[in-house]
């Protein structure tokens, strides 16, 4: 499963004996260790005995130290926006790997594995935690395709996992936040005590919808099917969808429907939508959310089947051109069994749908529970560990990091067609 498994559990004098045989006859020696002191050979400009003193201890100690850090980061990541973070046993700490403070100034080979070249241990430990550590947690070294692995540790350890946005897109996002809190800032002055299931706390899901649209239509999605519970669906209609003020304050005032509209005359946070747009790359795609009159997730395999229908009939079974999108609270997500249903049946022929990108809008009160007293797991994500979707853990507060986050689980998507989660941690306000 893990990458560096042959060089994790080895040790330098069982290394020395390896190379001695290495240049006795390179075949009698494992292919992996044949690679591996080829490449010390090459970067030393030739074979030579320096080699093996340079595969030490400590190389191999600062490889599990980096493996580490990528599984177990998140951890200690900076992802709750309203509390310190729960203490976790991380086993992060130097001398779990058999090294200490000295070893800081050390410079190691290894620095290579994360794009650094030769460096120190204290820049080595930097970028760990700036890439792992920070506003993002990602968890994904349960995944058994190594691919995916790969390209994970290459997207987010290449920029130390730091968004990468220019001044125009930044701009964007802060409209998109601007646009969501003054919505839910306005209905709360006009309309005190209407029902609306506000989404104020984890106003950066907008931006980050915004964002998934637009990577998607560039990676060549022609449609996204949105489905959701209560929770936000108003900002969601009217700053994703375009929906217009009028008709939502018209709902609140409890007018008429207008001659032009059509529907039920179903409460306003149950009502879906189906939008054309253009994103800012020009590109024309259509938008659709599915109307869903139940604060369960029973919409969610509904969108699933929407989605695999007009796969196969409108867009002859391309998955890349149709992205559905199920955004969850954080106690439904982990306590209502449809979603593991859900994840169990999303790679069996006839329901696949090429992966779906699941957003928990994660306040951290399950309506009227604590998260303490709404599930045993660490993570109201965990069951994304069954199927070994990739998981990242944001800091709802940082729109930037948001928008991030989902742009990589676009591109994860589109790559792989497996499911990705994005849990943005927020608060009720």
């Amino acid at each position: 499963m893990e990458k560096y498994t042959y060089l994790n559990n080895a040790n330098g004098a069982f290394v020395e004996e390896l190379f001695q045989k290495y240049k006795e006859d390179p075949n009698s020696v494992d292919p992996k260790w044949a690679l591996f002191f080829e490449g010390f050979e090459y970067g030393a400009g030739g074979p030579s005995e320096p080699i093996v003193a340079a595969v030490s201890n400590k190389e191999i100690s600062v490889m599990k130290l980096i493996d580490g850090y990528r599984s177990r980061g998140h951890l200690l990541a900076d992802t709750n926006p309203i509390r310190e973070r729960r203490h976790h046993k991380a086993d992060l700490a130097l001398d779990y790997f058999g090294l200490s403070e000295a070893d800081l100034e050390t410079t190691f080979e290894v620095g290579n594995e994360l794009g650094l070249g030769r460096v120190s241990l204290n820049k080595i430990l930097d970028h760990l935690k700036a890439t792992y550590c920070g506003p993002i947690g990602a968890e994904y070294m349960y995944c058994r395709d190594d691919k995916l692995r790969n390209f994970l540790e290459k997207e987010m350890e290449s920029i130390a996992n730091q968004p990468q946005f220019s001044t125009d897109q930044k701009k964007r996002i802060l409209r998109k936040i601007c646009e969501a809190v003054t919505f839910e800032s306005f209905l709360q002055t006009k309309y005190i005590g209407k029902k609306r299931f506000s989404l104020e706390g984890v106003e950066s899901l907008i931006p980050s919808l915004d964002m998934a649209i637009e990577e998607g239509a560039e990676k060549g999605a022609k449609e996204f099917v949105l489905g959701m519970a209560h929770r936000g669906r108003l900002n969601v209609l009217v700053n994703i969808f375009g929906k217009t003020y009028e008709d939502v304050f018209s709902e609140f005032e409890g007018t008429p429907l207008p001659e032009d509209i059509k529907g039920s005359g179903d409460v306003k946070y149950h009502l879906g939508r189906s939008s054309d747009i253009k994103t800012v790359g020009g590109k024309d795609v259509h938008l659709s959310l599915v109307p869903n009159p139940s604060h369960l997730e029973a919409v969610n395999p509904v969108v699933q089947g929407i989605v695999y229908s007009k796969c196969h009939d409108l867009y002859d079974g391309d998955y890349k051109k149709i992205i559905p999108i199920l955004i969850h609270g954080d106690s439904a997500i982990s306590g209502q069994g449809v979603n593991y249903e859900l994840l169990n049946m999303s790679k069996i022929e006839g329901y696949a749908v090429g992966g779906t990108v699941h957003i928990v809008i994660n306040n951290q009160v399950g309506f009227t529970a604590n998260y303490k007293e709404s599930r045993t797991s660490m993570y109201c994500t965990d069951l994304a560990k069954v199927t070994e979707c990739p998981v990242f853990h944001v800091n709802g507060d940082d729109p930037l990091a948001v928008s991030h986050a989902m742009k990589l689980a676009i591109k994860t998507r589109e790559l792989f067609n497996t499911d990705v989660f994005v849990d943005i941690l927020g608060y009720h306000r």
